[in-house]
């Protein structure tokens, strides 16, 4: 499966953004408003990091600084690691895994045109399996088409 169709099937597919001069605890805001963990920042039409629920809880709260005070741009996370709309189902578990992060935008060429989580990601594995199993239950049992 590619990323393209995991996209299409997301209920909400909505790009939910902040400035890097955005506070923290504005993006905060914006993150829980949004029921979402991580929010892409996004400078003069263009990605230019990522701010998650991790980088507030290492950034800000285990370095005891003030998220009223803060802005997301130092805390974000710039180097951002984004998977292409082509990309099959496998790379995005590859990258998630390898890099241990939860959020993947997802590019068309130069494009941003979504974003996925590694919920995203378990919840398409474990559909695909259920829908194997009932083909296979079906072929057992003689009920197939």
């Amino acid at each position: 499966m590619k990323i393209r169709q995991i996209l299409q099937k997301k209920k909400i597919n909505a790009l939910f953004s902040v400035s890097s001069d955005t506070t923290v605890y504005d993006a905060l805001v914006e993150m829980a408003d949004k029921n979402i963990g991580a929010v892409l920042v996004i400078d003069n039409e263009k990605l230019s990091g990522i701010f998650s629920e991790r980088d507030y809880a290492r950034k800000i709260v285990l370095k005891g600084l003030h998220s009223d005070e803060t802005l997301v741009k130092d805390v974000m996370t710039s180097k951002v690691i984004t998977i292409d709309l082509e990309d099959k189902l496998e790379d995005a578990m590859q990258i998630m895994s390898d890099k241990h992060i939860r959020h993947l935008p997802v590019m068309d060429g130069k494009e941003l045109v979504g974003i996925i989580s590694i919920n995203d990601v378990v919840s398409t594995i474990i559909n695909e399996q259920k829908s194997q199993i009932a083909s296979l239950e079906s072929y057992i049992s003689g009920s197939y088409a």
